[in-house]
């Protein structure tokens, strides 16, 4: 008689964040963890846990919401069990920056297969202090630390595994094909619109994707930096010269706590008590926002760490993502991103925003740069063609609905285009503008509605063209229009989503409640989506 076998347990699905070696190191470990409370146990559900708490998701997520600060996402979460607390530390965006979305990404953290707690980047240093705090809190537990060790092995060997060309672990290189600037003389910004050759990269894409770039710092900010420690360029540290290093592995912008840790150590008095409250978040002198690692630097002149003890109190340089603006069956073979530049001066200090630069100005054309796809979480353009689309997109927000409009004109979708764009100034500002008369003028771009800020005596955004045309707006959501917005997540996704909330009160006659519920109705149905940052 053969003996019976029981089937091995499954404790965490196979939609999981994790690789196969993971999910089965992780069902392991519960089980053993758990014992026989387990016997006979199935698959989680996604957001369960035997025994456990509950997993993250987006579906009971009230803090979900990137206007929200951090401190009412926490506030609301504070009775939640560990991994919804730790996402609502995340920044709400799902950009998926991280390589995740905030629910993955907090579980992943959870459940110890993810030890990086600084790629949240739009969550900058509030969120990355946060997951700190909370990992503190229930993260060092006995039986937490072989987890750790375990997961951060599989995570380790998943990454070398990872899809080449679809993961920030695993980029390729393509080639840079050029820029042209989108403004005119007179405009207050820099845009470009830069190209990349996909034609040797195992990348394809979808309109609605996103590009993952690894940028470069500014030599001349690298070699101020050096200046500043009296460091020598050409030294070598773990196999690079400092100089190397500094442009191309660490980030020098916002000063991270471990810089002022490191900074308090060498000081004494007054400036080790700021230094040491510039570490635990505080502002001391009002000027936190602004201090770079140069500026922390100039901060504490006493203070000078050798070159390799100042590398290890810095952040890795991080990949940043930008919204394609291309469609694979338009623009075969190549892959476009609309980009501002950024700029600005900061007592007597030109500041360079490090990607947008890179792309906007340093980067010679024909030149190698290592680029990764990263697929949309949720935005993308419906199935059916026949179906109404509705896009809202000022300034480099634009970039998808070029997209959007290039892939409906390939595919010469019947269903209706309507575009919200605005910026600054029309002289100057009209990004794509000939592109997009064209389209109007070819039936593919159905309706354009402009809104310029600076051109008249009151500004005018986009969400007050959509209350212009309020009626006609409601008409085509009744109808099944799904509905799009792309750019600032704090004020502007907000303003337009208050804007649909007073168009379905006012023209489709809905209290107060029953509008803000017809927005979530169409969340919920996927007839509107975000891309916002």
């Amino acid at each position: 008689m053969s003996e019976h076998v029981s089937p091995p347990l499954v404790l965490v699905p196979e939609n999981a964040p994790f690789s196969a070696d993971q999910r089965s190191w992780l069902s392991g470990y519960f089980a053993a963890l758990l014992g026989p409370a387990v016997e006979g146990a199935t698959a989680l559900a996604p957001g369960d846990m035997a025994g456990g708490p509950k997993l993250a998701d987006n579906d009971d997520a009230p803090w979900h919401d990137p206007s929200l600060p951090i401190t009412e996402r926490m506030e609301m979460a504070k009775a939640r069990p560990e991994p919804q607390k730790l996402m609502a530390a995340m920044a709400q965006q799902d950009c998926g920056q991280c390589g995740y979305n905030c629910a993955d990404y907090a579980n992943a953290i959870f459940l110890k297969s993810e030890a990086r707690l600084n790629l949240c980047q739009p969550g900058g240093k509030e969120t990355l202090r946060m997951l700190k705090k909370l990992d503190e809190e229930f993260g060092t537990g006995d039986a937490a630390a072989p987890a750790a060790a375990a997961g951060e092995a599989a995570a380790d060997k998943a990454a070398d595994l990872g899809p080449l060309g679809f993961c920030r672990e695993n980029p390729v290189e393509a080639i840079f094909l050029g820029r042209r600037r989108l403004n005119e003389p007179g405009g207050e910004k820099e845009t470009w619109h830069v190209e990349f050759d996909l034609r040797d990269t195992p990348i394809s894409y979808e309109a609605g994707d996103s590009l993952g770039l690894f940028p470069a710092n500014a030599p001349a900010l690298a070699d101020a930096v050096i200046a500043e420690l009296g460091a020598r360029p050409e030294r070598v540290i773990g196999g690079k010269t400092l100089r190397d290093r500094l442009i191309a592995d660490y980030s020098l912008g916002a000063a991270p706590d471990g810089l002022y840790q490191l900074l308090s150590l060498l000081t004494s008095g007054e400036a080790r008590r700021k230094a040491k409250a510039l570490s635990a978040g505080e502002d001391p002198d009002g000027d936190a926002a602004y201090l770079d690692v140069l500026g922390a630097l100039h901060k504490f002149p006493g203070a000078r760490p050798d070159a390799e003890v100042f590398l290890e109190a810095l952040d890795e340089l991080q990949p940043r993502l930008y919204s394609i603006s291309s469609s694979p069956k338009m623009d075969a073979g190549k892959v476009s991103l609309t980009v501002d530049a950024v700029r600005y001066n900061h007592r007597s200090r030109l500041r360079l925003g490090v990607a947008s630069t890179h792309l906007g100005e340093r980067m010679p054309e024909q030149t190698r740069a290592k680029i990764y796809l990263q697929k949309a979480h949720g935005f993308g353009l419906p199935k059916d063609l026949a179906t109404d689309v509705i896009m809202c997109g000022p300034g480099t927000g634009i970039a998808p609905f070029r997209a959007f409009l290039r892939e409906r004109a390939a595919t010469q979708a019947p269903g209706r285009n309507w575009l919200f764009y605005g910026h600054q100034r029309q002289a100057s500002d009209f990004f794509y503008k000939d592109e997009l008369t064209r389209m109007r003028d070819d039936k593919v771009l159905t309706r354009l509605s402009l809104a310029w800020s600076r051109d008249g005596t009151e500004k005018t955004y986009v969400q007050d063209r959509m209350r212009e045309n309020g009626a006609d707006l409601w008409k085509w959501l009744e109808g099944g229009a799904h509905f799009y917005v792309c750019g600032d997540a704090k004020r502007m996704a907000k303003d337009v989503e208050r804007a649909i909330i007073d168009v379905a009160a006012q023209h489709g006659g809905k209290s107060p409640d029953e509008a803000v519920a017809y927005l979530g109705a169409l969340k919920k149905a996927g007839r509107y989506q975000a891309d916002v940052y």
